[in-house]
């Protein structure tokens, strides 16, 4: 077994990164680049959060073989000055007779892991502080060239680097005062790792601090379909007026867009910077616009500037993305909406069957069909769920208050006072070595959910979202990457810091583990190692009494920003808004669904063939019959010379038929199968 755990490890987590990158990403239409920078990102964090418990247990068991060592020599000399052990204990009393070192299974031989370590240590670093920001500037850039494109991404990137280097520089300045040291490559390196370790663990206990309460409580929420359906509604209503003011948002980008179009002539130096941001643009404006290449009243428009254009393009990928996005978001919200409201009508069915009022939009494999059948489902969302999710959230809480006592507590060697460190003291004392390598990969899990959940919950008011179903953009795949590089390593350290593994924290002359030795003796920065890694962290009990009282939500909702608060009278508004919203979505739905049985049940009865692509499991567009009842009706945001519409005539242009988005390639489809965001792969550096 020597080394294997180590191949299989590697080997099942990247797997396990390519199935998370399919599901958020498109493999077959994203940019290579894009793909091959988030697949690496979050190849090397798991790699990282997988391995460091074989670390721990492999350092366990040469500590033991170097207490076996120390204590034959002692015993070695103490023969022959005629002493017993007793003797050699009463001199020596931090010595202490050894037990047999059992050699664990997942040992990784000596060599390995500080090279492994200082491969991925360092080139998660290049990603997340040169590579991925410089992509996601390049990718945004509304530039034509690729010159233009990298130097924007220079420039927008400059506070990147200029945080990072004056970190570094403030580091630097003070080691260099310091009359008792000499800077050394060493040296330097170590400080480039402090400053770094530094900015992310600023940023992890914020985001630990909401996630430790966040999490636990959302699961026993959770637990209550009346709350879901709840939230669902007051979700609804948010995202409607989200999805208007995006339409509203590309309606006037495309305005600008058609004016450009129409002043800019085909023999014009500028007309391929024009052509580039029309294919941009959804398919629908296109024709629009192919259809009023003249402005209108005749009158000629000012020729751009190509600084305008560049502006204009980039409006444009971000107006697209926005739209795809919200519509994406409302699709799967009213698919939650009718689940939750199918649950709550069969609790009370004297058939323990989930009957679904839209059979056709639930598409699954036959594995799971066989296996989770109606009445499979039945019992599960209306008997065991909710106790399963309070389960689950008593557990989560328990781990939540384990691991802010041990934030609090891990400086304290002498009593013991972290529990993670107990439960490893205990585990390696009967020489159990899975039971430390579970104690480490559990509690480091939790932390990596507790910390990324938390980014992707916020949202950054949804510029950065994650979407399953293929439906994340580029750029938000590529934060995601960035941020996970830089709160890995600091995470990690600041666990090894809670099981007293860290010898610049704990002051303990115990043998360190592969990975703190790629971090330098933090020691050289006392008022880090000293200080700041020790008092900042127990910051995270003030954010989560924070977070129990909902004051983030509370000030956000003051803000203008409406958050989900129980006895708040806005959400009540919400969810009544969002009710009425979801009611007529049902009935329209309804109305298509009843059309299209009635067209299929004619076609049986007459023997038509070949007239569509419809089976009894789903749907897809008629293309015999376009002048049928339910032909696609254009949405009215979409013209170019809009009218001034008021709140009520939004809302109501939003419950049109979405399904109106057929000729675009960001749309769902009607069988519940999630079409793309992204545009076709060109080339490596194409625009994303």
């Amino acid at each position: 077994m020597s080394g294997a755990a180590l191949v299989v490890v590697v080997v099942v987590v990247f797997f396990l990164a390519l199935y998370l990158l399919q599901r958020y990403g498109d493999l077959r239409k994203q940019q290579r680049m894009v793909l091959l920078g988030t697949l690496l990102s979050w190849y090397l964090c798991f790699l990282i959060v997988f391995i460091l418990p074989l670390d721990v247990s492999t350092t366990i068991y040469n500590q033991c073989l170097l207490d076996t060592a120390n204590h034959r020599t002692l015993v070695t000399q103490a023969t022959r000055s005629n002493q017993t052990d007793d003797d050699v204990i009463a001199v020596y009393p931090t010595v202490s007779v050894p037990k047999a070192c059992e050699k664990p299974w997942s040992y990784i031989p000596d060599g390995i892991l500080p090279v492994f370590w200082r491969v991925v240590y360092w080139t998660s670093q290049f990603l997340t502080w040169l590579l991925v920001p410089f992509m996601q500037s390049y990718a945004r850039s509304g530039a034509f060239s690729r010159v233009g494109k990298m130097k924007t991404a220079l420039i927008e990137n400059a506070i990147y680097y200029g945080t990072y280097l004056l970190i570094f520089i403030s580091l630097l300045i003070y080691v260099a005062a310091h009359p008792s040291w000499q800077l050394s490559w060493r040296e330097l390196q170590t400080i480039g790792i402090t400053a770094a370790n530094t900015w992310g663990l600023f940023l992890l206990v914020l985001l630990l601090g909401y996630g430790l309460v966040e999490i636990p409580r959302s699961y026993w929420l959770s637990s209550s379909h009346g709350y879901l359906l709840a939230k669902t509604y007051f979700k609804a209503a948010k995202v409607a007026t989200e999805k208007v003011e995006a339409e509203e948002n590309l309606a006037d980008v495309m305005e600008d867009v058609a004016g450009v179009h129409a002043s800019v002539r085909y023999n014009h130096q500028l007309r391929k910077c024009v052509d580039t941001i029309l294919t941009k643009c959804p398919t629908d404006y296109q024709e629009e616009m192919r259809r009023h290449v003249e402005s209108p009243g005749g009158e000629q428009n000012v020729i751009p500037t190509k600084r305008s254009l560049i502006n204009l393009h980039k409006k444009v990928i971000f107006a697209v993305q926005r739209q795809a996005q919200t519509r994406v978001q409302w699709s799967i919200l009213i698919d939650e909406a009718f689940h939750l409201e199918d649950v709550a009508k069969s609790q009370s069915s004297p058939v323990r069957q989930l009957t679904h009022s839209f059979p056709s939009a639930h598409h699954h494999g036959w594995i799971r069909r066989f296996f989770y059948t109606p009445t499979v489902e039945w019992y599960w969302e209306c008997v065991f769920r909710q106790s399963f999710y309070r389960l689950l959230a008593v557990l989560l809480c328990l781990l939540s208050a384990a691991v802010v006592w041990s934030e609090c507590t891990f400086f304290s060697t002498h009593p013991v006072l972290s529990l993670f460190a107990v439960f490893v003291d205990k585990a390696e004392k009967h020489h159990n070595y899975i039971c430390i390598e579970m104690v480490c990969f559990v509690s480091i899990l939790f932390l990596c959910v507790c910390v990324y959940s938390t980014v992707f919950r916020i949202r950054f008011f949804n510029y950065y979202y994650l979407v399953p179903h293929h439906q994340t953009d580029a750029y938000s795949l590529q934060f995601s990457g960035m941020l996970f590089c830089r709160l890995t390593p600091p995470l990690c350290l600041n666990f090894l810091g809670l099981i007293h593994m860290d010898s610049a924290i704990s002051h303990q002359d115990k043998l360190q583990t592969s990975y703190t030795s790629i971090m330098g003796s933090m020691r050289v920065l006392f008022f880090i190692s000293d200080g700041f890694y020790i008092y900042y962290p127990m910051l995270v009990l003030l954010l989560c009494f924070a977070t129990y009282y909902s004051l983030g939500s509370r000030c956000l909702n003051l803000l203008g920003f409406p958050q989900y608060i129980t006895d708040g009278d806005l959400t009540s508004d919400l969810e009544d808004e969002g009710r009425e919203l979801i009611r007529r979505e049902r009935r329209k739905r309804q109305k298509a669904e009843d059309g299209e049985n009635r067209r299929w049940a004619w076609r049986e009865q007459y023997g038509v063939q070949g007239a569509t692509g419809r089976t009894r499991d789903g749907y897809t567009e008629i293309k015999d019959d376009q002048s049928s009842p339910v032909t696609e009706i254009k949405n009215s945001v979409i013209t170019f010379n809009r009218r001034d519409r008021d709140t009520e005539e939004q809302q109501r242009g939003l419950l049109q038929d979405n399904s109106s988005d057929e000729g675009s390639p960001n749309r769902r489809s009607r069988g519940g199968r999630y079409l793309s965001l992204s545009h076709p792969r060109g080339g490596i550096f194409d625009d994303v």
